[in-house]
């Protein structure tokens, strides 16, 4: 199963990424979540006690050189466009309880699009990740789809866009959607996040018509209470873990159905 999460900031999106890996494991199920956010909240999400000591891959320059021959700051010098990359998820990941943790981290760039070895270098290990590996691929992107490229899309199994009630966060997945239209990325799916009563249910489900909702997340004081304590989001948080198993299994349906 490979999964894309993206949403508007500040939705929920990380939370359900962490509590997702942690019900895929619950079944047995080998997981590598994947912090794809240039805003990096998983590991602390996931209960990782000392977030500072961990380097985000995209500001590794001596590997990043040591693979594709060279880094930004080398401005005009030749770099392999395929990088070497299969060795990486072994080496790089952060195994807790049972979850194995990426952070790609974000590439700095003047520009829009960017060639530099760094995005070239994440967007080929993200590739491998996606389209060879056997595990549970889960990944945290930001609000918008960048990270997927066409040659990647026909392997993930779903994108799944989380929103809470307001006008903004549903407008930011309809964006999501088009973009993922543009690519030929068809199976999206959302999740209703912080709902607190029928009618935020209804009012996702309206502004969504055209994105099927897989459940819901009612609106959780304990996630507060696990950040402030520096717990993983779903720790001692039953209805938190009960709620996302009903989501994974209604997303397991769909997968099959597909």
């Amino acid at each position: 199963m490979k999964i894309a999460v993206s949403g508007k900031g500040g939705v929920g999106k990380t939370t359900f990424v962490a509590t997702l890996a942690k019900v895929f494991t619950e079944y047995g199920k080998r997981v590598i979540a994947i912090d794809a956010d240039p805003v990096s909240n998983l590991a602390a999400t996931l209960g990782v006690k000392d977030v500072s000591k961990i380097v985000p891959i995209s500001q590794m320059k001596d590997l990043i050189r040591e693979r594709t021959g060279a880094t930004s700051e080398e401005y005009g010098k030749f770099f392999k466009l395929n990088p070497t990359v299969s060795d990486l998820p072994d080496k790089l990941s952060l195994e807790l309880d049972g979850i194995r943790l990426m952070v790609m981290g974000a590439v700095k760039r003047g520009g829009g699009g960017c060639a530099c070895p760094e995005n070239v270098f994440l967007r080929t290990l993200l590739s491998h990740l996606i389209l060879q590996r056997d595990e549970v691929i889960i990944v945290d992107m930001e609000a918008g789809i960048e990270h997927l490229g066409r040659a990647t899309v026909k392997a993930v199994n779903a994108l799944i866009v989380i929103v809470e009630p307001g006008s903004k966060s549903i407008q930011t997945a309809s964006q999501v959607k088009k973009l993922a239209d543009d690519i030929g990325l068809k199976s999206i799916y959302a999740v209703g996040n912080k709902i607190t009563s029928d009618e935020h249910k209804k009012l996702i489900e309206k502004g969504l018509n055209t994105i099927p909702v897989l459940g819901f997340i009612s609106y959780n004081d304990g996630v507060l209470e696990a950040d402030i304590e520096g717990r993983a989001a779903f720790s001692e948080n039953r209805q938190l873990l009960l709620e996302v198993r009903e989501i994974k299994n209604r997303l397991e349906e769909c997968v099959k159905s597909q």
